[in-house]
């Protein structure tokens, strides 16, 4: 049962209808996520921006897709997990990879070390050793990815906290629990 409750878009009222309006009019749906955090216009508002903003930068919408499933799955989001499953798998990302993904892992190396070095930064709240940096940078990633991928990191350990505080209920396919077979990356 939510903690707190979402907004009906219909009876909205000033900046949160605007706001509202303005996901559903982008979107086509208005996700409970967005409806619940309408109760401050200005946290909606801040997070529309950050993700919108992110949306412009130098990472692809399927890195951010899999970056938010690592994210959710450490931090064990069933809202977030569900919302990327099926926003990744409008971005490409095939059933298999949004399951090992959510572990962490990729059959791509340089994907696989991205996830490696978010999960890292999730598990060691941003305290990541030289190697972690340098693993990521091996991989192929500059400093604009890896200073996207603290961002991606933020924003989505935001909505985890969000969502496990308000109990935000699902509105998204939900998803089952890993697969025993599917292990999440070992990085602490």
């Amino acid at each position: 049962m939510p903690r707190l409750t979402a907004i009906n878009p219909d009876t909205a009222t000033g900046p949160a209808k605007a706001l509202l309006d303005g996901v559903q009019s982008h979107l086509g749906m208005t996700p409970n996520l967005m409806r619940t955090m309408a109760h401050s216009p200005a946290v909606l508002d801040a997070y529309l921006k950050f993700s919108g903003t992110l949306a412009g930068g130098v990472l692809s919408a399927q890195h951010r897709e899999q970056l938010a499933l690592t994210v959710g799955e450490a931090n064990q989001c069933e809202y977030c997990l569900s919302a990327h499953s099926a926003l990744g798998k409008r971005a490409g990302l095939s059933p298999v990879q949004i399951l090992e993904n959510r572990a962490g892992v990729d059959s791509d190396p340089a994907t696989a070390a991205l996830l490696k070095f978010a999960r890292s930064i999730v598990e060691k709240r941003g305290l990541v050793s030289d190697q972690d940096l340098q693993d990521v940078r091996d991989a192929g990633f500059g400093d604009a990815e890896i200073a996207e991928t603290v961002a991606g990191v933020s924003l989505n350990i935001f909505t985890n906290y969000f969502n496990h505080l308000a109990q935000t209920e699902v509105d998204f396919p939900t998803v089952e629990p890993l697969p025993a077979g599917i292990a999440a990356a070992n990085v602490v």
